[in-house]
């Protein structure tokens, strides 16, 4: 199986002698929604990095709640031209992490998709094209739901089949352009029903406390992040 490398170092010309700018753009997930402890994974790598003598990265949190790929992309180079600091530095990497909302059915688990396939394929290209042109890019893949808790919020259907038909097309975009992607919904389901389901919230959408503990560790022993970072 092809795994995609992280950018290379001519891709990242910036140098490290100096702690990185990093933003995160997504949905509900990256904004933290249900992990009333930490604040979600971003928030708790955020934290992470400001404990005195780790890294001191600088992590802006740009997820917004219902972000499917077409509002990630609109809002992708306003967020990222307006996050300059030190001297106007523009951000030096990207995180993204988008496509459950998109995957969802419509008012019955046959229904239409809330973004068409097709053209969620199109518009995640032209994310991820714009994304490269302005800094090295990491996708953090979504996590799977529990489908016995369907519909979400009395109209919307989520089911691992659909997941995985949204997140495998994430995956070999990624692929295509050496985008690292870190494929959340597989490693979850690895470990187990009684795992991955003790993970998520009561609306069997979004991680828990626990959760997204778990989405961190899962993030921070990622080694395509490490060389990246490192």
């Amino acid at each position: 199986m092809l795994i995609a490398s992280p950018p290379t170092s001519r891709e990242f010309s910036q140098t490290h002698h100096h702690s990185l700018k990093i933003v995160a753009l997504g949905d509900s997930i990256v904004y933290g929604f249900g992990d009333y402890e930490g604040g979600g994974w971003v928030e708790r790598l955020r934290r992470h990095w400001m404990v005195p003598n780790n890294s001191g990265h600088v992590l802006y949190n740009l997820g917004v709640r219902g972000n499917r790929v077409w509002q990630v992309e609109q809002r992708l180079e306003h967020e990222f031209h307006h996050r300059g600091e030190l001297r106007n530095r523009q951000p030096d990497i990207i995180f993204l992490s988008v496509g459950v909302n998109d995957s969802a059915r419509v008012q019955r688990p046959n229904g239409r998709y809330y973004t068409d396939f097709f053209q969620f394929k199109v518009i995640l290209d032209e994310l991820l094209d714009k994304s490269k042109q302005l800094c090295p890019v990491v996708f953090v893949g979504m996590v799977p739901v529990d489908e016995t808790k369907m519909p979400f919020q009395g109209c919307l259907y989520y089911s691992h089949n659909d997941q995985y038909k949204y997140k495998e097309a994430t995956r070999l975009a990624c692929l295509q352009r050496q985008i690292p992607y870190l494929d959340v919904f597989e490693q979850w389901l690895s470990r187990g029903e009684n795992w991955w389901r003790s993970r998520l919230c009561a609306d069997g959408i979004h991680p828990n406390v626990a959760g997204y503990q778990a989405l961190l560790q899962d993030v921070l022993n990622w080694e395509s992040l490490k060389l990246l970072i490192n």
